[in-house]
């Protein structure tokens, strides 16, 4: 029989971004444990916030996590399922997203 895994803190980061780089706050915790050699990600929650922007949600402008059994994006106070191919896609899609908004606000 096959010994479980054992789940260990993987990432836990958090950047105060300056105002010219639009500010807030990027936090990046990541649980998961090692597996022949691979990282196998169990746990994630990607975050931007930022409360000039977003006073909802704790400042959360933008989010991603899988909590309450099931993987999701958080906006500006709305949350809604997405699907999941890997963790890996999964960070690629919330650090574009995340300049996006910076990009687009920044100044305002």
């Amino acid at each position: 029989m096959a010994k479980p895994s054992i789940e260990s803190l993987l990432e836990q980061e958090r950047f105060e971004l300056r105002p010219k780089s639009g500010g807030g706050l990027l936090s990046y915790e990541v649980w998961g444990y090692q597996e022949k050699g691979k990282t196998v990600v169990t746990r994630y929650n990607l975050a931007y916030i930022n409360h000039l922007i977003c006073h909802v949600d704790n400042g959360r402008v933008l989010g991603f996590d899988n909590a309450h059994d099931y993987h999701h994006r958080h906006y500006m106070g709305e949350v809604t399922g997405v699907a999941f191919n890997s963790y890996e896609e999964t960070l690629e899609r919330f650090q574009k997203e995340w300049l996006e908004i910076v990009t687009a606000t920044r100044g305002k």
